[in-house]
This record gives C-alpha cells, structure tokens and sequence, in this order.
C-alpha cells in the first residue's frame, strides 16, 4: 500500500496549487475583524491549515496563496510552510480582487516554474475530507488540451444553497440547465492560460469563466459525497470544531 502511496504522490507531485485567502469574512465578524477568516480555528488548527496538509498528503507541494485582509497575519502564521513539507509564496492583494482577479494577479507564481500550466485552486475557508489525488486525471488531462478547460469538484447541495450551481451529466460533463443541480464545492482545476486576457488588477469573480466553459463544452466535473462544510458564519465554524473535536484521532 505504501508504494502505491507513493508513486500517486509522484504522478502528482509536478502540478501547483493555489489556495483563495483574500476574503473579507463579513458574515464572520465580529471574529474575522482582527483575524483573517482562513487563521480561525477548528478542531485545533486554523482552517486553511487543514487544506495545506491535504494538499501535501497528495504530493502538492508547491503552494500560492494570495490574501488581503489581514494578508500578513496569514504570513506571519504559515511562514514558507516548511513545518507541513510544503513550499509557500504570496501573492499580495490591495484591495482584494476576488477569485478570478486573484489568479490574474498570482499568475507570474503560478507559472514562474513551468510556464503556463494546470493547477488546482482551492478556498482556504472549507473543511473537506476530499482526497486530492483523485485530481490527478484532470490535471493531466487539462495540461495536455490545446484550449484552456476547467474541472470542478461538486457536491450535495448544503442547506443554505438548495437550488445548486450546476448539473453534473453521466458523461463527466458539467450543464448549466440540466437537473438536478449540484454545488461546486469550491475545489476545482483550471488552466493558468484561461486568465491571460484578463487584465492585471482588475476584480473578477469567476463565475463567468465557469458559465463560458460549460456553454462551450470546456467544463467537466465530479462528485463528491464526503464530508464538506463551507464555514461562512460563526455558528458554522463553532459547530466543525465541536464535530471535530469530538473525534478520536482528529483526522
């Protein structure tokens, strides 16, 4: 099992992740006024802590994570992020330019050591149990296609988002007007090339890029049924830290 382990890190290991931190948190204050959102706690550790680990449990090791609120708290408290087998770099946001903006403006990182190239992106105020080996397959496949494509990790609809994003079809696809919906879960794989056009500083959801891929057949996806929270709000971040406390070992 252990090499199996292993050479999974390795079929992985080339590919750079990116991790969004430059939110404000306005629904989380008053604990997001002096602490940026992805340093609150759970289960012992700052949220955007346990995505580090998992990314490196899967051999993603070279990290981009952008900020702007309280961006030299998030510094400050992750370092280079030797302590997790991890390297580190940041991109630096003033304002905050949302999370398509964020990616323009990271770009000189993202693709300082392999030119453009598939990444992973992934919210830095989520809990997931996902395993991100499993993005292995669309890396390869997207870093290998001529136009830039996406992939999203999608998930049961929470209740605060009944009605979903989008449908996930038998064929790997993503639609934007099947049923029933899903929604993304905030763990995705793009192409750094997706982003040249945009204009560095200028603030960009992506929504846009998620809406033109799907229309343009450019979008696939998958689901995912494990445990997923979105912390957005204080009752939110205190009930994932009683869940997980209560664990023996906390995972």
């Amino acid at each position: 099992m252990r090499i199996v382990w292993n050479l999974r890190r390795l079929m992985i290991a080339p590919f750079i992740a990116m991790i969004f931190a430059a939110g404000r948190g306005a629904r989380m204050r008053p604990l997001s006024d002096r602490c940026p959102k992805p340093l609150l706690n759970a289960g012992g550790k700052p949220l955007i802590v346990w995505q580090i680990e998992r990314l490196a449990r899967a051999g993603l090791t070279d990290l981009v994570i952008n900020h702007a609120w309280h961006g030299a708290q998030i510094e400050a408290a992750l370092g280079d992020g030797a302590r997790w087998g991890v390297q580190i770099r940041y991109s630096a946001e003033h304002p905050a330019l949302e999370t398509a903006g964020g990616i323009r403006q990271a770009l000189p990182l993202l693709e300082a050591r392999r030119g453009p190239c598939a990444f992973v992106a992934v919210s830095g105020d989520i809990y997931a149990d996902y395993d991100y080996r499993l993005l292995d397959a669309p890396l390869q496949r997207i870093a290998q296609q001529p136009e830039p494509h996406l992939h999203l990790v999608m998930v049961p609809n929470p209740s605060h988002h009944p009605n979903g994003d989008f449908a996930l079809l038998d064929n790997g696809q993503l639609s934007l007007t099947a049923m029933p919906r899903l929604t993304f879960g905030n763990i995705g794989v793009y192409h750094t090339r997706m982003f040249h056009t945009l204009t560095p500083g200028a603030h960009c959801a992506l929504l846009p890029y998620y809406q033109n891929a799907i229309a343009t057949q450019r979008a696939s996806g998958e689901p995912y049924d494990g445990r997923w929270f979105n912390i957005g709000t204080p009752e939110q971040l205190h009930a994932l830290d009683a869940a997980l406390c209560s664990e023996t070992p906390i995972r």
